[in-house]
């Protein structure tokens, strides 16, 4: 099985979050037994800007043993169909809760992974129907 992890998932455990941070890991830990955790370039650059250095954030990934996983091209154009749709709807209109980068996120799950762990399910089940997402929160 190949996980998908989103960066809010991450970072309740590498902070680690008082509230969100043990069940976070009992998921993400959950996932890495089952098989590949992997992260694409949206989610690898959110999480390296809350460390120090490179070196630190390698380490930490390294431990999670968290991959690096492009989004491709199918990704791309994905998010970007989706992203429209948002932008026409009322609501992506007048709020800007959501970016390009969450559709990035959403289409990379859906794409190349099984499975997305994130605490952002009614986002990615709204825009992402057919993704199965894994909430932490929804655990506790």
């Amino acid at each position: 099985m190949r996980s998908a992890v989103d960066s809010s998932v991450l970072l309740d455990v590498l902070l680690p979050d008082p509230v969100f941070g043990a069940v976070s890991a009992a998921v993400l830990r959950d996932a890495i037994d089952s098989g590949a955790v992997i992260a694409c370039e949206i989610v690898w650059a959110e999480v390296r800007a809350s460390f120090l250095d490179d070196d630190s954030f390698r380490d930490a990934f390294a431990k999670l043993q968290i991959q690096f996983d492009p989004a491709g091209l199918d990704c791309s154009q994905l998010a970007g169909s989706i992203w429209k749709q948002y932008r026409k709807s009322p609501k992506g209109a007048t709020i800007r809760d959501h970016l390009i980068p969450d559709f990035i996120i959403g289409a990379h799950a859906m794409i190349q992974a099984d499975v997305l762990l994130s605490r952002d399910r009614g986002f990615y089940r709204r825009y992402f129907s057919k993704l199965k997402v894994r909430d932490p929160s929804k655990a506790r």
